[in-house]
């Protein structure tokens, strides 16, 4: 890919700190982001639908204007991409499925409508697995996606329209959401931060239908800890469109990460969870990468084994709720949903109320063991992936190193902190001895979104990953 243009270089702070400062205009921003989409899209595939392009200019120079008259909003004049499974009004909302690839959206998504007031200028659709429901981005709507750091390997998902965008420099904002996984895994696989918040911090919705396998949230999908707690302060607050939306943190995150790194923390160390099957190499990277806390001054335990593995339980409670929602499509437009997708969503069928009562069981240990966890401990701490980035087209590896993978193990320790509804965030840890990103999470107690980010944010600073990216220069 050619070198990036300079200020796609920034990171979203400095970059909205460059335009309020007019040392760059929101146009000369839009060209350069249009410019680098076309430079990237046969390799990567990462941005899928767009606005008109004179319209987009249009957007930028009213930006400019305000940003002259002095009444720039925080985002003012940034290219935003959507993820391809929220609505962007006016661009079509395909979830990756062809029976859906012609829905326009008839309106944005709360989280899109609150960036756009904030100054955001929405650019296209970001490509997604079908319906979200792989780590791996492709469907049979847009194809493959591509991994900035490695074309021969997958930006992971769901959000991996979004993680190759931001890290080969396409997009300086994205959103992005994760169910199981979907924000830390791609943003692990390419080097970027994220953070899945506590259940209902960033509202979701308006939607046709109530929501009862609630493991899903929005959040930041960026390049630095400061862009995300700056992406937060955007978007988190109640909606009365979603009941399950919490109220208004009554902070700043950019302020709380701004304000100096928490002290005297107790943090727990697990490698594995008890169950995951992790390469050496990550091993050993997170290993090293987690003693950061001790020189902060924190005190550090690892601790044995883990919760109770949801793996088999998260993807039936998923998929029954997902056939829910599609049973008047199938089984007589079967030929039109992805083999992957398909074979995952007739297991939804398989559902009996004793499965049911046996996964709310096993969810209320997952939650209790939570409960104990941080009784005792401020931070839990993770690798986020237990191997490299899989191939684009897949699978995932069954092993690693000779060992066996257990049940969705590529979100091994990931599916834990959706189900208990805590925050958890992805660090880059180093590479891999392949040159590819490694992830660590930090996981808070619920509603401390604050803590984990102010952590992150400390380690980020003992351990700079910005502004090291895959961009040609």
């Amino acid at each position: 890919m050619p070198p990036v243009n300079e200020l796609l270089k920034l990171s979203l702070v400095d970059l909205t700190q460059t335009l309020r400062e007019r040392k760059a205009s929101a146009l000369e921003l839009m060209q350069a982001v249009l410019a680098r989409i076309d430079e990237t899209t046969r390799d990567l595939n990462a941005v899928v639908a767009m606005y008109e392009r004179d319209a987009l200019c249009a957007a930028a120079r009213a930006a400019d204007e305000r940003i002259g008259r002095g009444e720039a909003r925080p985002l003012e004049g940034v290219p935003l991409g959507v993820k391809d499974l929220q609505d962007a009004k006016g661009l079509v909302t395909s979830q990756g499925s062809l029976p859906f690839k012609d829905h326009v959206a008839k309106h944005d998504s709360t989280q899109v409508a609150r960036l756009r007031a904030a100054g955001a200028i929405v650019v296209g659709k970001t490509n997604a697995p079908e319906f979200g429901y792989a780590a791996i981005t492709k469907n049979l709507v847009y194809g493959v996606t591509r991994n900035p750091w490695d074309l021969e390997r997958t930006p992971g998902g769901s959000s991996g329209g979004s993680s190759a965008a931001l890290a080969a420099g396409a997009l300086p904002l994205v959103t992005a959401s994760d169910g199981g996984g979907s924000i830390r895994i791609p943003a692990s696989f390419t080097g970027a931060f994220g953070l899945k918040p506590s259940y209902g911090r960033v509202p979701s919705g308006p939607l046709d239908r109530w929501v009862y396998d609630d493991t899903s949230c929005h959040g930041p999908l960026t390049k630095t800890v400061e862009d995300a707690a700056l992406f937060m302060d955007q978007v988190v607050g109640p909606s009365a469109s979603d009941p399950k939306s919490l109220p208004h943190p009554g902070l700043s995150y950019l302020e709380a990460v701004r304000a100096g790194s928490p002290s005297g923390l107790r943090i727990a160390y697990s490698p594995d969870l008890g169950y995951a099957v992790v390469q050496s190499d990550i091993a050993e990277a997170v290993d090293e990468c987690v003693r950061v806390f001790e020189k902060l001054g924190h005190s550090l335990e690892q601790i044995q084994g883990g919760p109770p593995p949801m793996g088999r339980e998260w993807g039936l409670l998923g998929a029954f709720e997902k056939a829910a929602e599609l049973h008047h499509l199938l089984p007589h437009e079967e030929e039109k949903f992805g083999r992957m997708f398909l074979r995952g969503i007739k297991t939804g069928w398989d559902m009996t109320p004793e499965m049911f009562g046996e996964a709310q069981v096993t969810r209320m240990r997952l939650s209790n063991w939570c409960a104990e966890l941080f009784a005792d401990y401020d931070l839990l701490i993770t690798p986020t992936m237990s191997f490299d980035p899989p191939p684009a087209k897949g699978p995932y590896p069954t092993e690693t190193e000779g060992r066996r993978q257990p049940a969705a193990g590529v979100a091994a320790f990931t599916i834990p902190f959706n189900l208990s509804w805590h925050p958890a965030a992805t660090v880059r840890a180093g590479l891999s001895a392949a040159g590819l990103p490694i992830g660590m999470q930090i996981v808070g107690p619920r509603h401390r979104d604050d803590l984990v980010l102010q952590s992150a944010r400390a380690f980020e600073r003992e351990r700079p990953w910005h502004p090291n990216w895959p961009t040609g220069g």
